[in-house]
């Protein structure tokens, strides 16, 4: 079917037609908008390009692999099936994911639905797209601002310099933002989110070290609600997950957000280092029960061939990837999304 239509006064022809997913993810790259707190915002023209490229390392891991396993078979059999298995699994994608994914595969061979090597490669891809797709959750529209998003996430994970990049982004949408120093029990804790509020050019409200973190949640808020900042971003202690006092002190920032701000946090996003694989996979789940998570942040996507574990993570816990982290520059923060994400993985 063909169809005439504007986006924002431009006239585009659309042909209708059994789509593949390429084509699926083309549409979808040229035309889908970002969501934030606040409404959708326009997809960077360069996003693809940019995810492409920060994810190198990933791509060339899972593609070789599947090429080693494929490559020159003229027919699918159970050892060939086995070897899949095998593939995927050292790309990080989980066992049960891969367990999932080379089930979906085996009951279309057996059903002589897909015979050789290039429909298996269509299949993966496809399966993978499917389980990205069923962990997306739009964001919270907040009705008026401050919106307020904590990240948390254990040391070394990427928390403090993700924040900057999220000031930055926000920024750039147009919003006033505010960070919050709540993270008052680690050495140079505050004096690493200064810097990042300085060179995303946000304010930042802070104590000294060893403050009460709800104390210093209560204050940036209050500073928010009068200075009419739209985004509050909260840092938070990153202590092991394994600390439940850390977990009481979250919970007990989150009340202190509700009694200030209504229904917030509106948002909680746990920064995960994409190259600690499926450890990080066992870290979302510990966060994921005691502080309420609402999306992952997969940071460091850029140095490993791990990031195969964004799949594990939307299959398992589902949760949605709401950024990737693709690099050192304050805009090298990529809004997720899973059409992109699989193009960029396959073509």
């Amino acid at each position: 079917m063909i169809s005439c239509g504007a986006i924002e006064g431009r006239v585009f022809l659309e042909v209708k037609l059994d789509l593949s997913v390429t084509e699926v993810g083309f549409r979808a790259t040229q035309f889908m908008a970002i969501q934030t707190l606040f409404g959708s915002v326009p997809t960077e023209p360069d996003l693809l390009d940019r995810l492409k490229a920060g994810i190198q390392k990933t791509r060339s891991g899972l593609a070789d692999r599947l090429e080693d396993v494929l490559s020159g078979r003229k027919e699918i059999d159970a050892d060939v099936l086995d070897e899949l298995e095998y593939a995927l699994i050292t790309a990080d994608l989980g066992v049960r994911t891969v367990q999932d994914i080379v089930e979906n595969i085996r009951q279309r061979v057996d059903r002589r639905l897909a015979s050789d090597a290039t429909e298996i490669r269509s299949l993966v891809r496809e399966r993978i797209l499917e389980i990205l797709r069923a962990s997306e959750v739009p964001v919270r529209v907040v009705g008026a601002p401050p919106a307020v998003v904590m990240v948390v996430g254990v040391n070394g994970a990427g928390k403090t310099t993700t924040i900057g990049k999220l000031a930055h982004r926000f920024l750039g949408e147009g919003r006033k933002v505010l960070l919050c120093a709540a993270d008052t029990f680690r050495a140079a804790a505050i004096e690493q989110l200064e810097v990042w509020a300085q060179r995303a050019h946000v304010d930042l409200i802070r104590q000294k070290t060893g403050a009460d973190p709800s104390a210093v949640v209560f204050d940036a808020l209050q500073a928010a609600k009068a200075r009419g900042v739209d985004y509050v971003i909260v840092d938070t202690a990153g202590r092991l997950h394994t600390k439940e006092n850390l977990m009481a002190e979250l919970e007990k920032m989150r009340r202190t957000c509700q009694r200030v701000v209504p229904g917030s946090p509106h948002e909680v996003w746990l920064v995960l280092d994409a190259t600690t694989g499926q450890n990080g996979l066992e870290q979302a789940r510990k966060f994921t029960e005691s502080a309420g998570v609402t999306g992952i942040i997969l940071t460091k996507l850029d140095g490993t061939a791990k990031g195969g574990v964004v799949v594990a993570i939307a299959r398992e816990l589902n949760l949605p990837i709401r950024f990737v982290g693709v690099g050192e520059a304050i805009d090298d923060l990529l809004p997720f999304e899973p059409e992109s994400f699989v193009e960029s993985l396959f073509d």
